[in-house]
């Protein structure tokens, strides 16, 4: 009952500062939290970033290796993503296999990846029908505060875009640069009280009825849409979302990944 209490407390008071046109941290509706990136922070991986996102942070690293193709894309390369929700990152998560929101986010984070094309998976071909490389993005989350999405799919292609295909190791040539040729920008909605906040922080995640999450490409194209939590939302709405999600991903590109 007591935490009950509470958590009707806590929504109240987020909802009263909505109607007020105000966010606990400060910020307007529309703005997002500061971005800091870091680059190479992993000297065993590939290519690898931390970013840190208000109070969220994580680290991406990309791992290759060469292997089998699937038999339905024999010229193409494989991407596999996963991420680890680390209880050190939060209280709210536990040790061992991967939960169900640890999935779904990586999935959403792979999907942006995938369906952008952000890597030309073709030049990933080695040998067609028998040798590709398989791209390994892992996902660990150092510190929850909220919008892990947008921190992950960030920290994703700016890891990729760092990354080299070992060729030397494997006795194949001069390391070059991953075969990227899209940036991807994941930029997630909160509804609190019907009204659409971004970058949501983990405290009010705690009280929004219903996510929504849209990565775009530089050309302002959808490559991913995730909703999550309950209720609907109008199209207007969607519409009003894609773009600022436009918006916003362009000015992250020109003012954080522009020198990657």
């Amino acid at each position: 009952m007591r935490n009950e209490i509470i958590s009707k407390l806590n929504k109240d008071y987020f909802h009263n500062l909505i109607l007020d046109e105000m966010r606990v941290d400060g910020r307007k509706f529309k703005e997002i939290r500061d971005i800091k990136i870091e680059t190479g922070v992993m000297g065993n991986a590939e290519g690898s970033a931390k970013i840190t996102l208000g109070d969220t942070q994580l680290i991406v690293g990309i791992k290759l290796q060469i292997g089998s193709p699937f038999p339905d894309s024999l010229d193409k390369g494989i991407i596999f993503t996963n991420m680890e929700l680390n209880p050190i990152a939060s209280p709210e998560f536990e040790s061992g296999p991967p939960r169900e929101n640890a999935i779904e986010m990586s999935r959403v984070v792979d999907r942006g990846i995938r369906e952008s094309k952000a890597i030309d998976l073709n030049k990933l071909c080695i040998l067609e029908g028998e040798e590709v490389w398989i791209v390994f993005i892992d996902i660990h989350v150092l510190n929850n505060g909220g919008n892990l999405i947008d921190a992950a799919t960030l920290g994703a292609i700016t890891a990729l875009m760092t990354a080299k295909l070992p060729l030397e190791r494997e006795g194949r040539g001069t390391d070059t640069f991953m075969p990227i040729r899209e940036i991807p920008i994941s930029i997630t909605f909160a509804r609190i009280n019907g009204e659409l906040i971004i970058d949501p922080t983990e405290k009010e995640e705690s009280v929004c009825d219903m996510k929504l999450t849209i990565i775009s490409n530089q050309d302002g194209s959808i490559s991913a849409m995730q909703k999550s939590g309950g209720g609907s939302i109008k199209i207007d709405k969607i519409l009003e979302a894609v773009e600022i999600a436009g918006e916003k991903s362009s000015e992250i590109r020109e003012k954080y990944l522009k020198n990657i």
